[in-house]
């Protein structure tokens, strides 16, 4: 699928915290749902956003070395069906050299920080992470509280996060202690 579909798979999972990902993840076993129009697993959030967008079946796998989950690899496509068994296969195979390429990439950065070719792929979390503690302050609620309304007021909105985010950041969009978002352009 394009890469336009996968930022939104990302962000829908990121934004709701339910998805193949998230239950790949936590529960640390592949995730398959071959028909997002039938789904066996429920995502109540997730599943209509995904399939108006064009997807059709998803398939989640684990990143695992040993008995550590470093994240997992998300595949879509735009038709439904199971894997094959050799695609299932070479899926599980690729997930175990993305979770040794993680790993190796992270080993050769310093202590307590981030490897550096792994910082793209959370930039535009730190500015999310960013806009929730200024969220905070002006709903005077504590940050993870700011966060849970920031990723529900984008949803709501059909905004992506990281837009709402930006705009925060930037002092173009203040929240009120009703929850109200306001625009404070000029």
């Amino acid at each position: 699928m394009t890469d336009a579909i996968s930022a939104l798979i990302e962000e829908l999972q990121f934004i709701l915290s339910e998805g193949p990902c998230i239950d790949a993840y936590t529960l640390e076993v592949p995730i398959a749902e071959p028909d997002l129009s039938n789904p066996i697993r429920h995502w109540p959030g997730f599943t209509p956003s995904a399939f108006e967008a064009g997807v059709r079946a998803v398939f989640s796998f684990p990143l695992q070395v040993s008995a550590v989950c470093v994240g997992a690899l998300d595949l879509y496509r735009d038709h439904s069906g199971p894997l094959s068994d050799d695609h299932h296969a070479d899926a599980l195979v690729l997930a175990d050299v993305v979770a040794e390429s993680v790993l190796t990439m992270q080993a050769h950065a310093p202590p307590g920080t981030l490897s550096s070719e792994l910082t793209h792929l959370t930039e535009g979390r730190s500015v999310v992470h960013q806009a929730a503690g200024m969220a905070s302050v002006q709903l005077g609620v504590s940050v993870d509280d700011a966060l849970v309304w920031l990723k529900a007021h984008a949803f709501a909105n059909n905004l992506r996060v990281g837009e709402l985010a930006r705009d925060v950041v930037a002092r173009r969009v203040r929240f009120d202690a009703s929850g109200g978002a306001r625009d404070s352009t000029p």
